[in-house]
């Protein structure tokens, strides 16, 4: 039996597009019949469901009799919108089925980066799980650009989870879990308590099937995120039997990722992974040293040059000589400041302690 830092009253789901579509392209109608009917046997026991789902390009292909997924955005875009009204129509038809009802919520990496956005669309999906309607998210593709995307549901729903406080996220996939191949078999982890350079070193990557997008190292980014919100994650096949009801009863399915037992603060976890970065300052040696010591805001006399248009207040990667990425903070310089100041003799602050955060995390 797994034990978990607390009970499980409001859980995050994230389903790939394997789960949800064969690989003609059409909804798995039987599996997701049977996922809509745990997840409303959940709900009757006062254990409050979100579910972030793929599956609007793939769909759309189906329907569109495409066989390739296609590469320019504008045709993506197409296929989104014309995919996520499949996606739709068959979770209203199957939730209605067993007396449930869902609502769907659209997101882009700017409802997260901003701030007044984020609040809005917590409240909204507060409001919904309030009022005993299951959420269905998914990324908009049918509008998001480079710039606002997430790339993948995986780590979407790492951040939908950190925004509810989820007591647990689920990912369901293709794959049992994680793991490592020795001597030419599997062996599966039960249990990982920290995501080290091995355990990344083990990860698939992205993948290259016409129907999933994202691999075992896009899930692994997306642990990091839960974890560090000290939210417990596991990642398990999506056709394992009864699989919510048997996680939430404790049985060890998949791999369960601890939580960190120290969270970042929720200002620094903002930083570190909900805001995209606008731009990146190099350091020098000396200012790199101080950084990583730990307790030391970043000052001007450290800086040796800067790239990309950010303002004053915008998140920027800090990196050292080498161009390697150190730490993420809040610039209280935009570029234009950094242009026009000729004199670095100063001890002024480019980044306050409290709004900056190592890359070790």
């Amino acid at each position: 039996m797994r034990k978990f830092p607390r009970p499980i009253k409001r859980i995050v789901i994230k389903v790939g597009s394997s789960v949800i579509a064969t690989y003609r392209m059409k909804p798995r109608t039987a599996h997701l019949n049977s996922l809509v009917a745990q997840i409303c046997a959940l709900n009757k026991k006062n254990i409050e469901v979100v579910l972030v789902s793929s599956g609007a390009i793939v769909l759309g292909m189906g329907e569109m009799n495409s066989r390739v997924r296609p590469s320019d955005l504008a045709s993506l875009q197409a296929l989104a919108a014309i995919g996520q009204t499949v996606l739709m129509r068959k979770y209203n038809e199957l939730f209605k089925k067993v007396k449930g009802r869902c609502a769907q919520v659209l997101l882009t990496w700017d409802d997260f980066d901003n701030r007044g956005r984020y609040n809005n669309a917590r409240d909204t999906l507060n409001a919904l799980l309030n009022s005993g309607v299951v959420p269905v998210i998914n990324e908009n593709d049918t509008i998001s650009t480079d710039e606002i995307k997430f790339g993948d549901n995986d780590k979407l729903s790492a951040f939908v989870a950190s925004m509810l406080r989820a007591d647990l996220l689920l990912i369901l996939s293709d794959v049992e879990g994680l793991y490592a191949i020795k001597e030419g078999e599997k062996k599966f982890f039960k249990e990982i308590r920290e995501i080290t350079r091995e355990i990344e070193g083990m990860a698939s990557g992205t993948t290259k099937k016409q129907v999933s997008r994202g691999g075992m190292s896009a899930k692994l980014e997306a642990v990091k995120v839960a974890t560090h919100s000290s939210i417990p994650c596991i990642i398990a096949h999506g056709e394992t039997p009864d699989v919510l009801n048997r996680i939430i009863k404790k049985e060890r399915i998949g791999t369960l990722f601890m939580e960190k037992e120290e969270k970042l603060l929720a200002r620094k976890h903002w930083i570190s992974f909900g805001a995209k970065p606008k731009g990146k300052l190099v350091i020098d040696d000396g200012a790199q040293k101080a950084l990583l010591k730990g307790g030391k805001s970043l000052l001007l006399p450290g800086i040796v040059k800067w790239e990309g248009h950010f303002n004053d207040g915008d998140v920027v990667v800090v990196c050292n000589p080498e161009g390697q990425e150190i730490a993420r903070g809040m610039s209280n310089y935009s570029n234009a400041d950094f242009e026009k100041i000729q004199d670095k003799k100063g001890q002024r602050e480019v980044i306050h302690v409290n709004d900056l955060v190592l890359s070790e995390r």
